[in-house]
């Protein structure tokens, strides 16, 4: 073990790292953040900015009233953006700890985060996506559809993709809210989701990982599928019927 980072009072749930070519060069900055910057988000209510170099606390970001879940960086504007169970959004000035703006909507708690082009979209045990002016705080945009809480995020070229607790994925129109496309297979919570090229990923508290084929999205109407193709805080177990596209 190289580094030891104590001063949480509870578990860890989340946390970001931004490297030192990434903040200010300044020199009580550079000083600070030789090694980067870690941010950890914990059920204690807090989130931790850490020194990586020397494992130090920098700054204790206090506000929420319940557990943070999930956080994400906007590394340009040292800005860290944290979500709680207490159904708030809050974004931090990770330099001078500073809290900068509360997004106040959801109905149930923060789960899972997503930065884009200075649009913050957020997951929420109350069956919703919303999407967020970062430099507001304004909600633009709410996506439903969703039977139980949304758990997983990813964007990918236009395209927002969710995970959620009725075992089901989806994909969404980021910029008309619309919904594109129902993926069902899994059979328990999906916990996170990944893209890449015109593969989407999904992993499930089902002990399962599919591959779906995710050509077409970009505003066009869904496609027959192919003959041969790629294709405890939230658990909830639900059936959904139909398969995945198998892999070739």
């Amino acid at each position: 073990m190289s580094q030891e980072f104590r001063g949480h009072r509870n578990c860890m749930l989340t946390l970001a790292y931004s490297a030192p070519w990434d903040l200010p060069s300044t020199p009580c900055v550079e000083e600070a953040a030789a090694g980067g910057l870690l941010v950890t988000g914990s059920t204690d209510g807090t989130a931790k900015v850490w020194q990586v170099a020397s494992g130090c606390c920098h700054q204790t970001l206090r506000g929420h009233t319940g557990a943070v879940l999930c956080l994400v960086l906007d590394t340009p504007s040292h800005t860290a953006f944290t979500g709680s169970t207490d159904a708030t959004i809050r974004a931090w000035d990770i330099l001078s700890g500073e809290q900068l703006r509360v997004f106040r909507e959801h109905q149930g708690s923060v789960i899972c985060l997503e930065l884009v082009n200075r649009l913050v979209y957020s997951g929420s045990a109350d069956r919703t996506v919303k999407c967020w002016l970062a430099d507001t705080g304004e909600c633009v945009r709410t996506f439903t559809a969703h039977r139980r809480n949304v758990s997983a995020l990813k964007y990918h070229a236009g395209t927002l993709f969710t995970g959620s607790g009725d075992a089901c994925a989806r994909a969404f129109d980021a910029q008309s809210g619309e919904l594109r496309r129902v993926f069902r297979g899994h059979t328990f919570i999906i916990n996170c989701i990944q893209v890449h090229g015109q593969v989407l990923y999904t992993a499930s508290h089902d002990g399962a990982l599919r591959l779906w084929d995710v050509r077409g999205l970009r505003g066009a109407p869904r496609p027959p599928p192919p003959t041969r193709s790629l294709s405890r805080l939230f658990s909830n177990k639900v059936g959904c019927a139909a398969a995945p596209l198998q892999p070739a």
